[in-house]
Parts: structure tokens; C-alpha cells; sequence
């Protein structure tokens, strides 16, 4: 068996923009006919560059390979042009791929894929949403903790066990920073309203996106430490473990973090340095579902657990899914809502979510099927914005109160 095509779709995603601003998916082929599809999750470069970048990786690493060669693959493009490091585009690219192999090798196998990584561990998977408060004029209000709370209560009436938000913001590219008084007093209201309307029905996670000083962080979850969140999400900015660490040190509050993480090598120094204790990398990004699998299982020798981060489409969604069901230390996975909307029209067989939680496919491998109608009618993506963005602008205490303020970070939010 050898690959011998590939196609790339950027699909836009129309308004309101529920897992990004656009999706990449990948479709390879191989000789016999059998085709795989895979997503890539990365963000840096504009998809014009990716779409390149994508065909070049292919052309040197995958084409005209055994599909099942996953560790050469891997290896051919983790030390492609002398690199040999974690290099979070090139994972990326990887990652798409490497799922549409792993789709092609269920396939021919008649398996779904997480037979293939160990066999099916649970029967059904715990997944948890953000929250997406609509104010009364039905657009997004992520600024009220009442509408917060309110959401917060529905999606408990749905059978959510765990839900997510991050008042902590705006999110600006010059983080780490303090929080003003004012902030953390808001953090902690949403906290305290969400608990109140939720009761210990369900867990919260807070996140943060890295925006923080461990300083900062520190004081901001002694605060929250009172509502017992299942998590503080990546409460410093990536990079720096031992700073991570400094804080998970000093909270009883578990510390989560992964989702700009990628490779083993990445998620080993996290454990090493005892820098959190749910690790959420990305499927689309980290280097694959079998890079993935090992990083899970070296984080169940340091009896941590993980959490699959998912903020993009549904193909990524189904190897995550493939993933959690071979885990036997997983803890929850991200789900957008229920998998309405776009997530569900542009695949033949939405992802199935019952009343809390995700029902793995017993279908060969990955067990999805892009539309091609739809994703035709939704190629290309014409836009400028990349899939999420940051606050271009510094952290300012006396502006981030403010109505200007407010407004420019709403105008910088993805969703």
C-alpha cells in the first residue's frame, strides 16, 4: 500500500465562527483507493502558506509511502532541513496527515482507529463546552456574569458535567501581566455566580490563555480557590515550565495546560517539572493520535490525565474522540456545544453527544466523512483573520474597564 494523492480544503466558517475562522482539512489517497482524511491544527501562518506548506511536507515525507510507516513519517518531517526540535507549523502539518493515515489504516483494517491504539478503553466519553452566553439582542455576551451563569444552567439542564469560561481577558500578545483588582474581582464574581447556579453538578474550568505573571496568577487563584474549579488553565504564558510549576506549587487548584504544546518532548518537561496535572494537548497539533498516545502514556506513569483540547473542526474532533476512547487515563474531552451548526453539516455522519457525553463510532477509522458539497461551497477561505486571534495591544488597568476597551476586545475575539 502506498499514498499517492492529496487534497487540501481551507473551509471558511461562516458566522459565528464556532471553532475558528476557518478549518483545514486534508484527504489523502493511496494506489488501492482507500482514502483518509485528517485536519490540521495550526494557526501561525495565514492557510495560503499552508496550503504550501502542507504540499511540500507531503512531496518529501509522505508521498508514495506506506501509509502504516507512521514512525518514519514522523520522523522524516520532525528532522526535516537539519530541525530535529518541536516546530509547532510543522506538527501541525504532521498531524493532519498523519490522522488520514491512521483514517486509511482503520479502513483497510475494518476497525476504528481506536482499536488500533490499544483497543476501546470506555464506552462513552465525559466532554464539557465553554459557555456562549447570548444577551438580548441574541448576540454573544462574554462580559455579563449573570448571562454567564444563566448559560451556565442550560447546558446543566443538557447534561454538561463540566463547563468552561475566562473572564481573565483581554488576551494580548505582550502576556504575562497583572491582573488590576478590578479584573480579579470580576474573575471571581463569575466564579461565584456560575457555582451558585450550578450547584456540585458540575465542574469548572477556568481559563486564562497564559496571560499572567506566576505572581499574578498565584493571588488570582487564591481568590477562586473557594469555588473549587476542576482546573486553572494555562495561568502563565507557554514556554516556561518551571514557572508553571512555580504556581501549581502554590494552588490547590489543579493547573491544565497543552493546547500550545507540541511533541513529547514538550509534554515531558511539563511533567518533569511538575508544571500541571492534565495535560491538553491537540490531536490537530501536537504531532498526531500515536505522538499523542505517547504522551499520554507518559503522563499516566506521573498519574496525570488528560484532557484533548479542540477548538477547530469536527475531523480533528473524531481523532480526538479516537484517542480518549483508547486512554485509559483520560479525564474529559472539549466539545463545541453539542456538535451542532457547521460542525454537523459538513460531514455525512455528525459526532454523536448524548446528555453529557460523546458516544464514540464504531465505524472504520476515524468513523467521519467530510460533505464534499459543503465543503466546496464553503472553499476557499477569502478572509485575512487567522483561525484565532490576540489583543495586539499591552495590558492597560485603566483602559480595560472601559467601554473602548471592552469593544476592541470583542472586535479581536474569534467568536
Amino acid at each position: 500500500m502506498k499514498v499517492v494523492s492529496l487534497e487540501t480544503h481551507v473551509v471558511a466558517v461562516p458566522p459565528p465562527h464556532l471553532g475558528g475562522m476557518y478549518w483545514i482539512f486534508v484527504k489523502i489517497k493511496t494506489a488501492c483507493g482507500i482514502e483518509g482524511v485528517g485536519e490540521v491544527y495550526a494557526s501561525t501562518f495565514h492557510p495560503r502558506v499552508m496550503e504550501l506548506a502542507i504540499e511540500d511536507v507531503f512531496t518529501r515525507c509522505l508521498l508514495d509511502h506506506d501509509p502504516h510507516h507512521i514512525e518514519r513519517f514522523f520522523r522524516a518531517a520532525y528532522s526535516s532541513g537539519f530541525t530535529q526540535r518541536p516546530d509547532l507549523t510543522m506538527m501541525g502539518i504532521v498531524s493532519g496527515l498523519e490522522m488520514a493515515c491512521w483514517d486509511i489504516m482503520g479502513k483497510a483494517a475494518g476497525q476504528p482507529v481506536y482499536q488500533l491504539l490499544g483497543g476501546r478503553v470506555h464506552e462513552r466519553l465525559r466532554s464539557y463546552t465553554y459557555l456562549y452566553p447570548r444577551n438580548a439582542a441574541g448576540q454573544f455576551d462574554y462580559d455579563d456574569p449573570d448571562l454567564a451563569a444563566n448559560c451556565a444552567a442550560e447546558f446543566v439542564k443538557q447534561g454538561f458535567t463540566a463547563l468552561k469560561f475566562d473572564p481573565a481577558g483581554p488576551y494580548t500578545v505582550y502576556g504575562g501581566h497583572h491582573l488590576s483588582l478590578e479584573l480579579m474581582d470580576q474573575c471571581e464574581t463569575f466564579c461565584r455566580k456560575i457555582r451558585e447556579a450550578v450547584g456540585n453538578q458540575c465542574d469548572l474550568l477556568f481559563g486564562t490563555h497564559g496571560q499572567m505573571t506566576p505572581a499574578s496568577a498565584i493571588r488570582l487563584a487564591k481568590r477562586l480557590e473557594k469555588y473549587d474549579p476542576l482546573w486553572f488553565e494555562e495561568p502563565v504564558p507557554p514556554g516556561q515550565n518551571q514557572a508553571m510549576a512555580e504556581v501549581a506549587a502554590k494552588t490547590s487548584i489543579p493547573i491544565a495546560t497543552g493546547e500550545r504544546l507540541t511533541t513529547k518532548y514538550e509534554f515531558l518537561d511539563v511533567l518533569q517539572t511538575k508544571a500541571a496535572s492534565i495535560l491538553q494537548m491537540n490531536v490537530g497539533r501536537v504531532g498526531g493520535l500515536l505522538e499523542a498516545k505517547k504522551i499520554s502514556a507518559m503522563a499516566e506513569a506521573y498519574y496525570v490525565q488528560i484532557a484533548p483540547h479542540l477548538y477547530n473542526g469536527p475531523v480533528g474532533a473524531a481523532a480526538s474522540v479516537q484517542l480518549a476512547t483508547a486512554t485509559p487515563n483520560f479525564l474529559i474531552q472539549e466539545s463545541i456545544m453539542t456538535w451542532g451548526g457547521f460542525h454537523s453539516e459538513v460531514v455525512k455522519t455528525p459526532l454523536r453527544w448524548e446528555e453529557g457525553f460523546i458516544i464514540p463510532s464504531t465505524e472504520p477509522g476515524l468513523g467521519i466523512e467530510l460533505d464534499m458539497d459543503v465543503v466546496h461551497a464553503n472553499s476557499p477561505y477569502t478572509g485575512e483573520r487567522l483561525h484565532l486571534l490576540m489583543d495586539p495591544n499591552p495590558f492597560d488597568v485603566r483602559a480595560q474597564s472601559s467601554e473602548a476597551w471592552k469593544n476592541r476586545w470583542n472586535n479581536a475575539k474569534p467568536l
